[in-house]
């Protein structure tokens, strides 16, 4: 067995820091917060007002507050790793932990560990709580799709963490990280997929997302789809592992 394979201790340190970060500890929390609450919101807005009315796919509609949950948990795949570029932290890790691949290893298996955790309660809670005030049009827990995109969703919103995480390690900035990952994922992405045609879902989000639809638009499927967000959070994950590796601390 590897010794650079993350062990207890070290999981447990990597535990201990993203619960004493507020603003990391929040971006997690807020994944749920913002993905169900939206969703519940919109739902009772509008909800019941005429099928259709929350958007043409009936099962990507009850993930539509995933939208902003992305968001926070690009945020908390960022924050968590950025919190090492700042006053020495970095140095002061690897002095308890020397082996680097180890470090980088143990930490992204607790970004992802927890965000995978959250993103799967946040997929069943979002989706049965916005089913609640669709009225006539609400979709049942069990119909075709609704388990495949409620687990789907969590990986989603994992493997956008994963994403952010990797190019923050790169990169060694979470506001350069945000201010590239949250408007590509809010604006750009959507104008790109208005343009560019077929090449537009091999994007990660718009890839990704394919796990949360009934109909598939394009030549992926639900999971080729998220297969593709997982090749890019790979990539990202490797070049952050590069880079923890070859820089200086």
């Amino acid at each position: 067995m590897s010794t650079a394979l993350p062990t207890v201790p070290v999981l447990h340190s990597e535990w201990i820091k993203i619960r004493s970060l507020r603003g990391t500890f929040g971006a997690l929390i807020a994944i749920l917060v913002a993905t169900a609450g939206i969703q519940t919101l919109t739902a009772a807005a509008i909800g019941r007002a005429e099928a259709g009315s929350m958007g043409d796919d009936p099962l990507l509609a009850a993930f539509y507050g995933i939208n902003f949950g992305q968001v926070a948990a690009i945020a908390f795949g960022a924050t968590a790793l950025s919190s090492e570029f700042h006053n020495g932290a970095l140095r002061t890790s690897l002095t308890a932990v020397p082996d680097r691949t180890r470090f980088y290893l143990s930490k992204i298996a607790m970004v992802g560990g927890l965000a995978l955790l959250m993103g799967q309660i946040t997929g069943l809670v979002t989706f049965v709580a916005g089913q609640a005030f669709m009225g006539p049009y609400a979709i049942e827990l069990g119909s075709p799709g609704t388990f495949r995109a409620v687990f789907g969703s969590g990986l989603y919103l994992m493997l956008m963490a994963l994403f952010a995480a990797g190019l923050t390690a790169v990169l060694r900035s979470a506001t350069a990280v945000l201010s590239l990952l949250i408007p590509f994922v809010l604006m750009v992405s959507f104008v790109i997929g208005a343009t560019a045609g077929g090449v537009a879902q091999f994007l990660p989000d718009r890839a990704g997302q394919l796990v949360m639809r009934l109909e598939m638009p394009g030549d992926l499927g639900p999971w080729t789809g998220l297969g593709v967000t997982a090749l890019w959070a790979t990539a990202a994950l490797i070049c952050g592992w590069i880079a923890v590796r070859r820089r200086d601390a």
